[in-house]
């Protein structure tokens, strides 16, 4: 262990830390050495080194416990793969220093020691047993935005309690009531007297002194648009609100089309459709059955006209709407296909959860491989909110003009409508409340630029350059 001015400074490493991992890693290890058991918030965007720093925080205690002893204890959301990828990155590190290579050892797969000291890997999921364990010296909670509060309180923070070990919360920006946002901001209004609790770098950071790392950034920013979720929490480390509106003023305004909409396909177009299914009724149908029930569902099918920029990126183009109330099944699927026949779709993304599975399999018996089959979950719903936002956002999506018929009014009620909230795992969770209506044009729309950006590349002659034509449109 060497000195300078008091400070702890780290083992070498085959690849030196930065100066902005240096200002964290000294804060941390002198919190450790003078038992101050401060709680400190490290948000690094991401690829700028997060988890190379908490590597070599763990390597440099291990070493420098391993007569006196101490034990670290470090979890993330899951096992696999984060805490085996982060067994794996203290396992190189170790390795590459000429004062611990050989000289540690793995136990049951999840625990690292040194001589006498040692650090144990835990998984952090809701059913995950670690009850027991103690930090003695360091506590680390890695992607703490996605590990579930309670958890934490119960389970990892009481660790530290008899030792008054030092924790560190490391990960990137997601919603106001995560554990790191929480403790960011205890953090940001206690740190004084020169003690800086709270460590935040976004990209630019990283960008000044990497020109290959702001190039992907910005190249991310231009495919995802800078107003989207993963931007905005994981590069820009700007955390969500709770609950909002899933499309903001200005994403609306880009929905704007000028085209005019088309009752029928122009020779040689190619069309994408997205189809979200409702159930059947044995009475009234369509205009009638809704205004008799307003919050019926329907059947909604929206289907886009598809070019491609010069990079082979679809640029969606919302040219048609079809919308049924309470058909029965049988018709309904004999209507799809004739209507997917007469448009020749490329692709077709279909609903196919619960009462809509039976005509999605139908459509995909009669279409082939051009359908798929959506089945929403949490997960696959959120990922569908990240595809529209990116179309809206690169400018690669928009909605016929304004025409004053019931399909666009409906659906542009229905994108106004629609709320997101985030939940731990970067999910976006996303509806129209029950009390405003439905959201069948939204997630028809959203499943439409999923059949567009999942659709096959075109040939190489078949790549457009974006430009407005007479229309006003692409």
């Amino acid at each position: 262990m060497r000195r300078a001015g008091g400070d702890v400074v780290l083992m070498e490493t085959r690849r030196r830390l930065r100066a902005y991992q240096l200002e964290c890693a000294r804060s941390i290890l002198r919190s450790v050495r003078r038992r101050e058991g401060r709680t400190f918030t490290v948000m690094f965007a991401r690829q700028m080194g997060k988890n190379e720093l908490s590597a070599a925080l763990e390597a440099h205690l291990l070493w420098q416990y391993r007569e006196l002893g101490g034990s670290i204890v470090k979890a993330a959301p899951t096992f696999r793969p984060q805490i085996l990828n982060s067994v794996l990155r203290l396992s190189q590190t170790l390795e590459r220093d000429e004062r611990t290579r050989g000289q540690w050892q793995s136990q049951f797969g999840h625990i690292i020691r040194h001589g006498e000291a040692s650090i144990a890997f835990y998984s952090a999921e809701p059913h995950a047993n670690v009850v027991g364990a103690t930090a003695s010296l360091l506590l680390e909670i890695d992607e703490a935005q996605d590990v579930d509060p309670d958890k934490y309180d119960r389970d990892f923070r009481p660790m530290a309690s008899s030792t008054n070990a030092t924790t560190v919360l490391y990960g990137t920006a997601w919603t106001e009531d995560t554990v790191l946002e929480r403790q960011r901001r205890v953090n940001l209004a206690s740190q004084s007297n020169g003690h800086r609790l709270h460590f935040e770098f976004d990209y630019t950071v990283l960008a000044t002194i990497n020109p290959h790392y702001a190039r992907f950034v910005e190249a991310e920013i231009a495919r995802l648009g800078r107003d989207h979720p993963t931007i905005r929490t994981q590069y820009l480390l700007q955390t969500l609100p709770d609950a909002g509106r899933l499309l903001s003023a200005e994403q609306l305004g880009a929905l704007n089309g000028a085209h005019e909409r088309e009752r029928d396909p122009a020779p040689g177009a190619t069309y994408v459709a997205g189809i979200d299914l409702a159930g059947e009724d044995e009475g009234a149908v369509d205009a009638l059955l809704r205004l008799a029930q307003p919050r019926r569902d329907s059947t909604v099918v929206t289907i886009a006209r598809v070019e491609w920029d010069v990079l082979g990126r679809p640029l969606a183009r919302v040219v048609e709407h079809v919308r049924w109330t309470g058909r029965d099944h049988v018709w309904q699927y004999q209507r799809l296909a004739e209507l997917c026949e007469r448009w020749s779709v490329s692709r077709v993304c279909v609903d196919a959860s619960g009462i809509g599975a039976g005509i999605a399999a139908f459509l995909a018996e009669r279409l082939g491989p051009r359908v798929e089959r959506f089945v929403f979950t949490s997960a696959s719903k959120s990922g569908l909110a990240y595809t529209l936002l990116t179309m809206i956002n690169t400018g690669r999506l928009s909605l016929y003009k304004e025409d004053g018929s019931e399909e666009w009014r409906g659906c542009r009620a229905e994108l106004r409508a629609v709320r997101a909230t985030p939940r731990s795992g970067e999910i976006l969770a996303w509806s129209v409340p029950e009390s405003e209506g439905h959201d069948d044009f939204a997630v028809s729309l959203a499943l439409c630029a999923r059949a567009a950006e999942s659709g096959p590349p075109p040939a190489l002659g078949g790549l457009v350059r974006a430009r407005p034509d007479g229309e006003g449109g692409w």
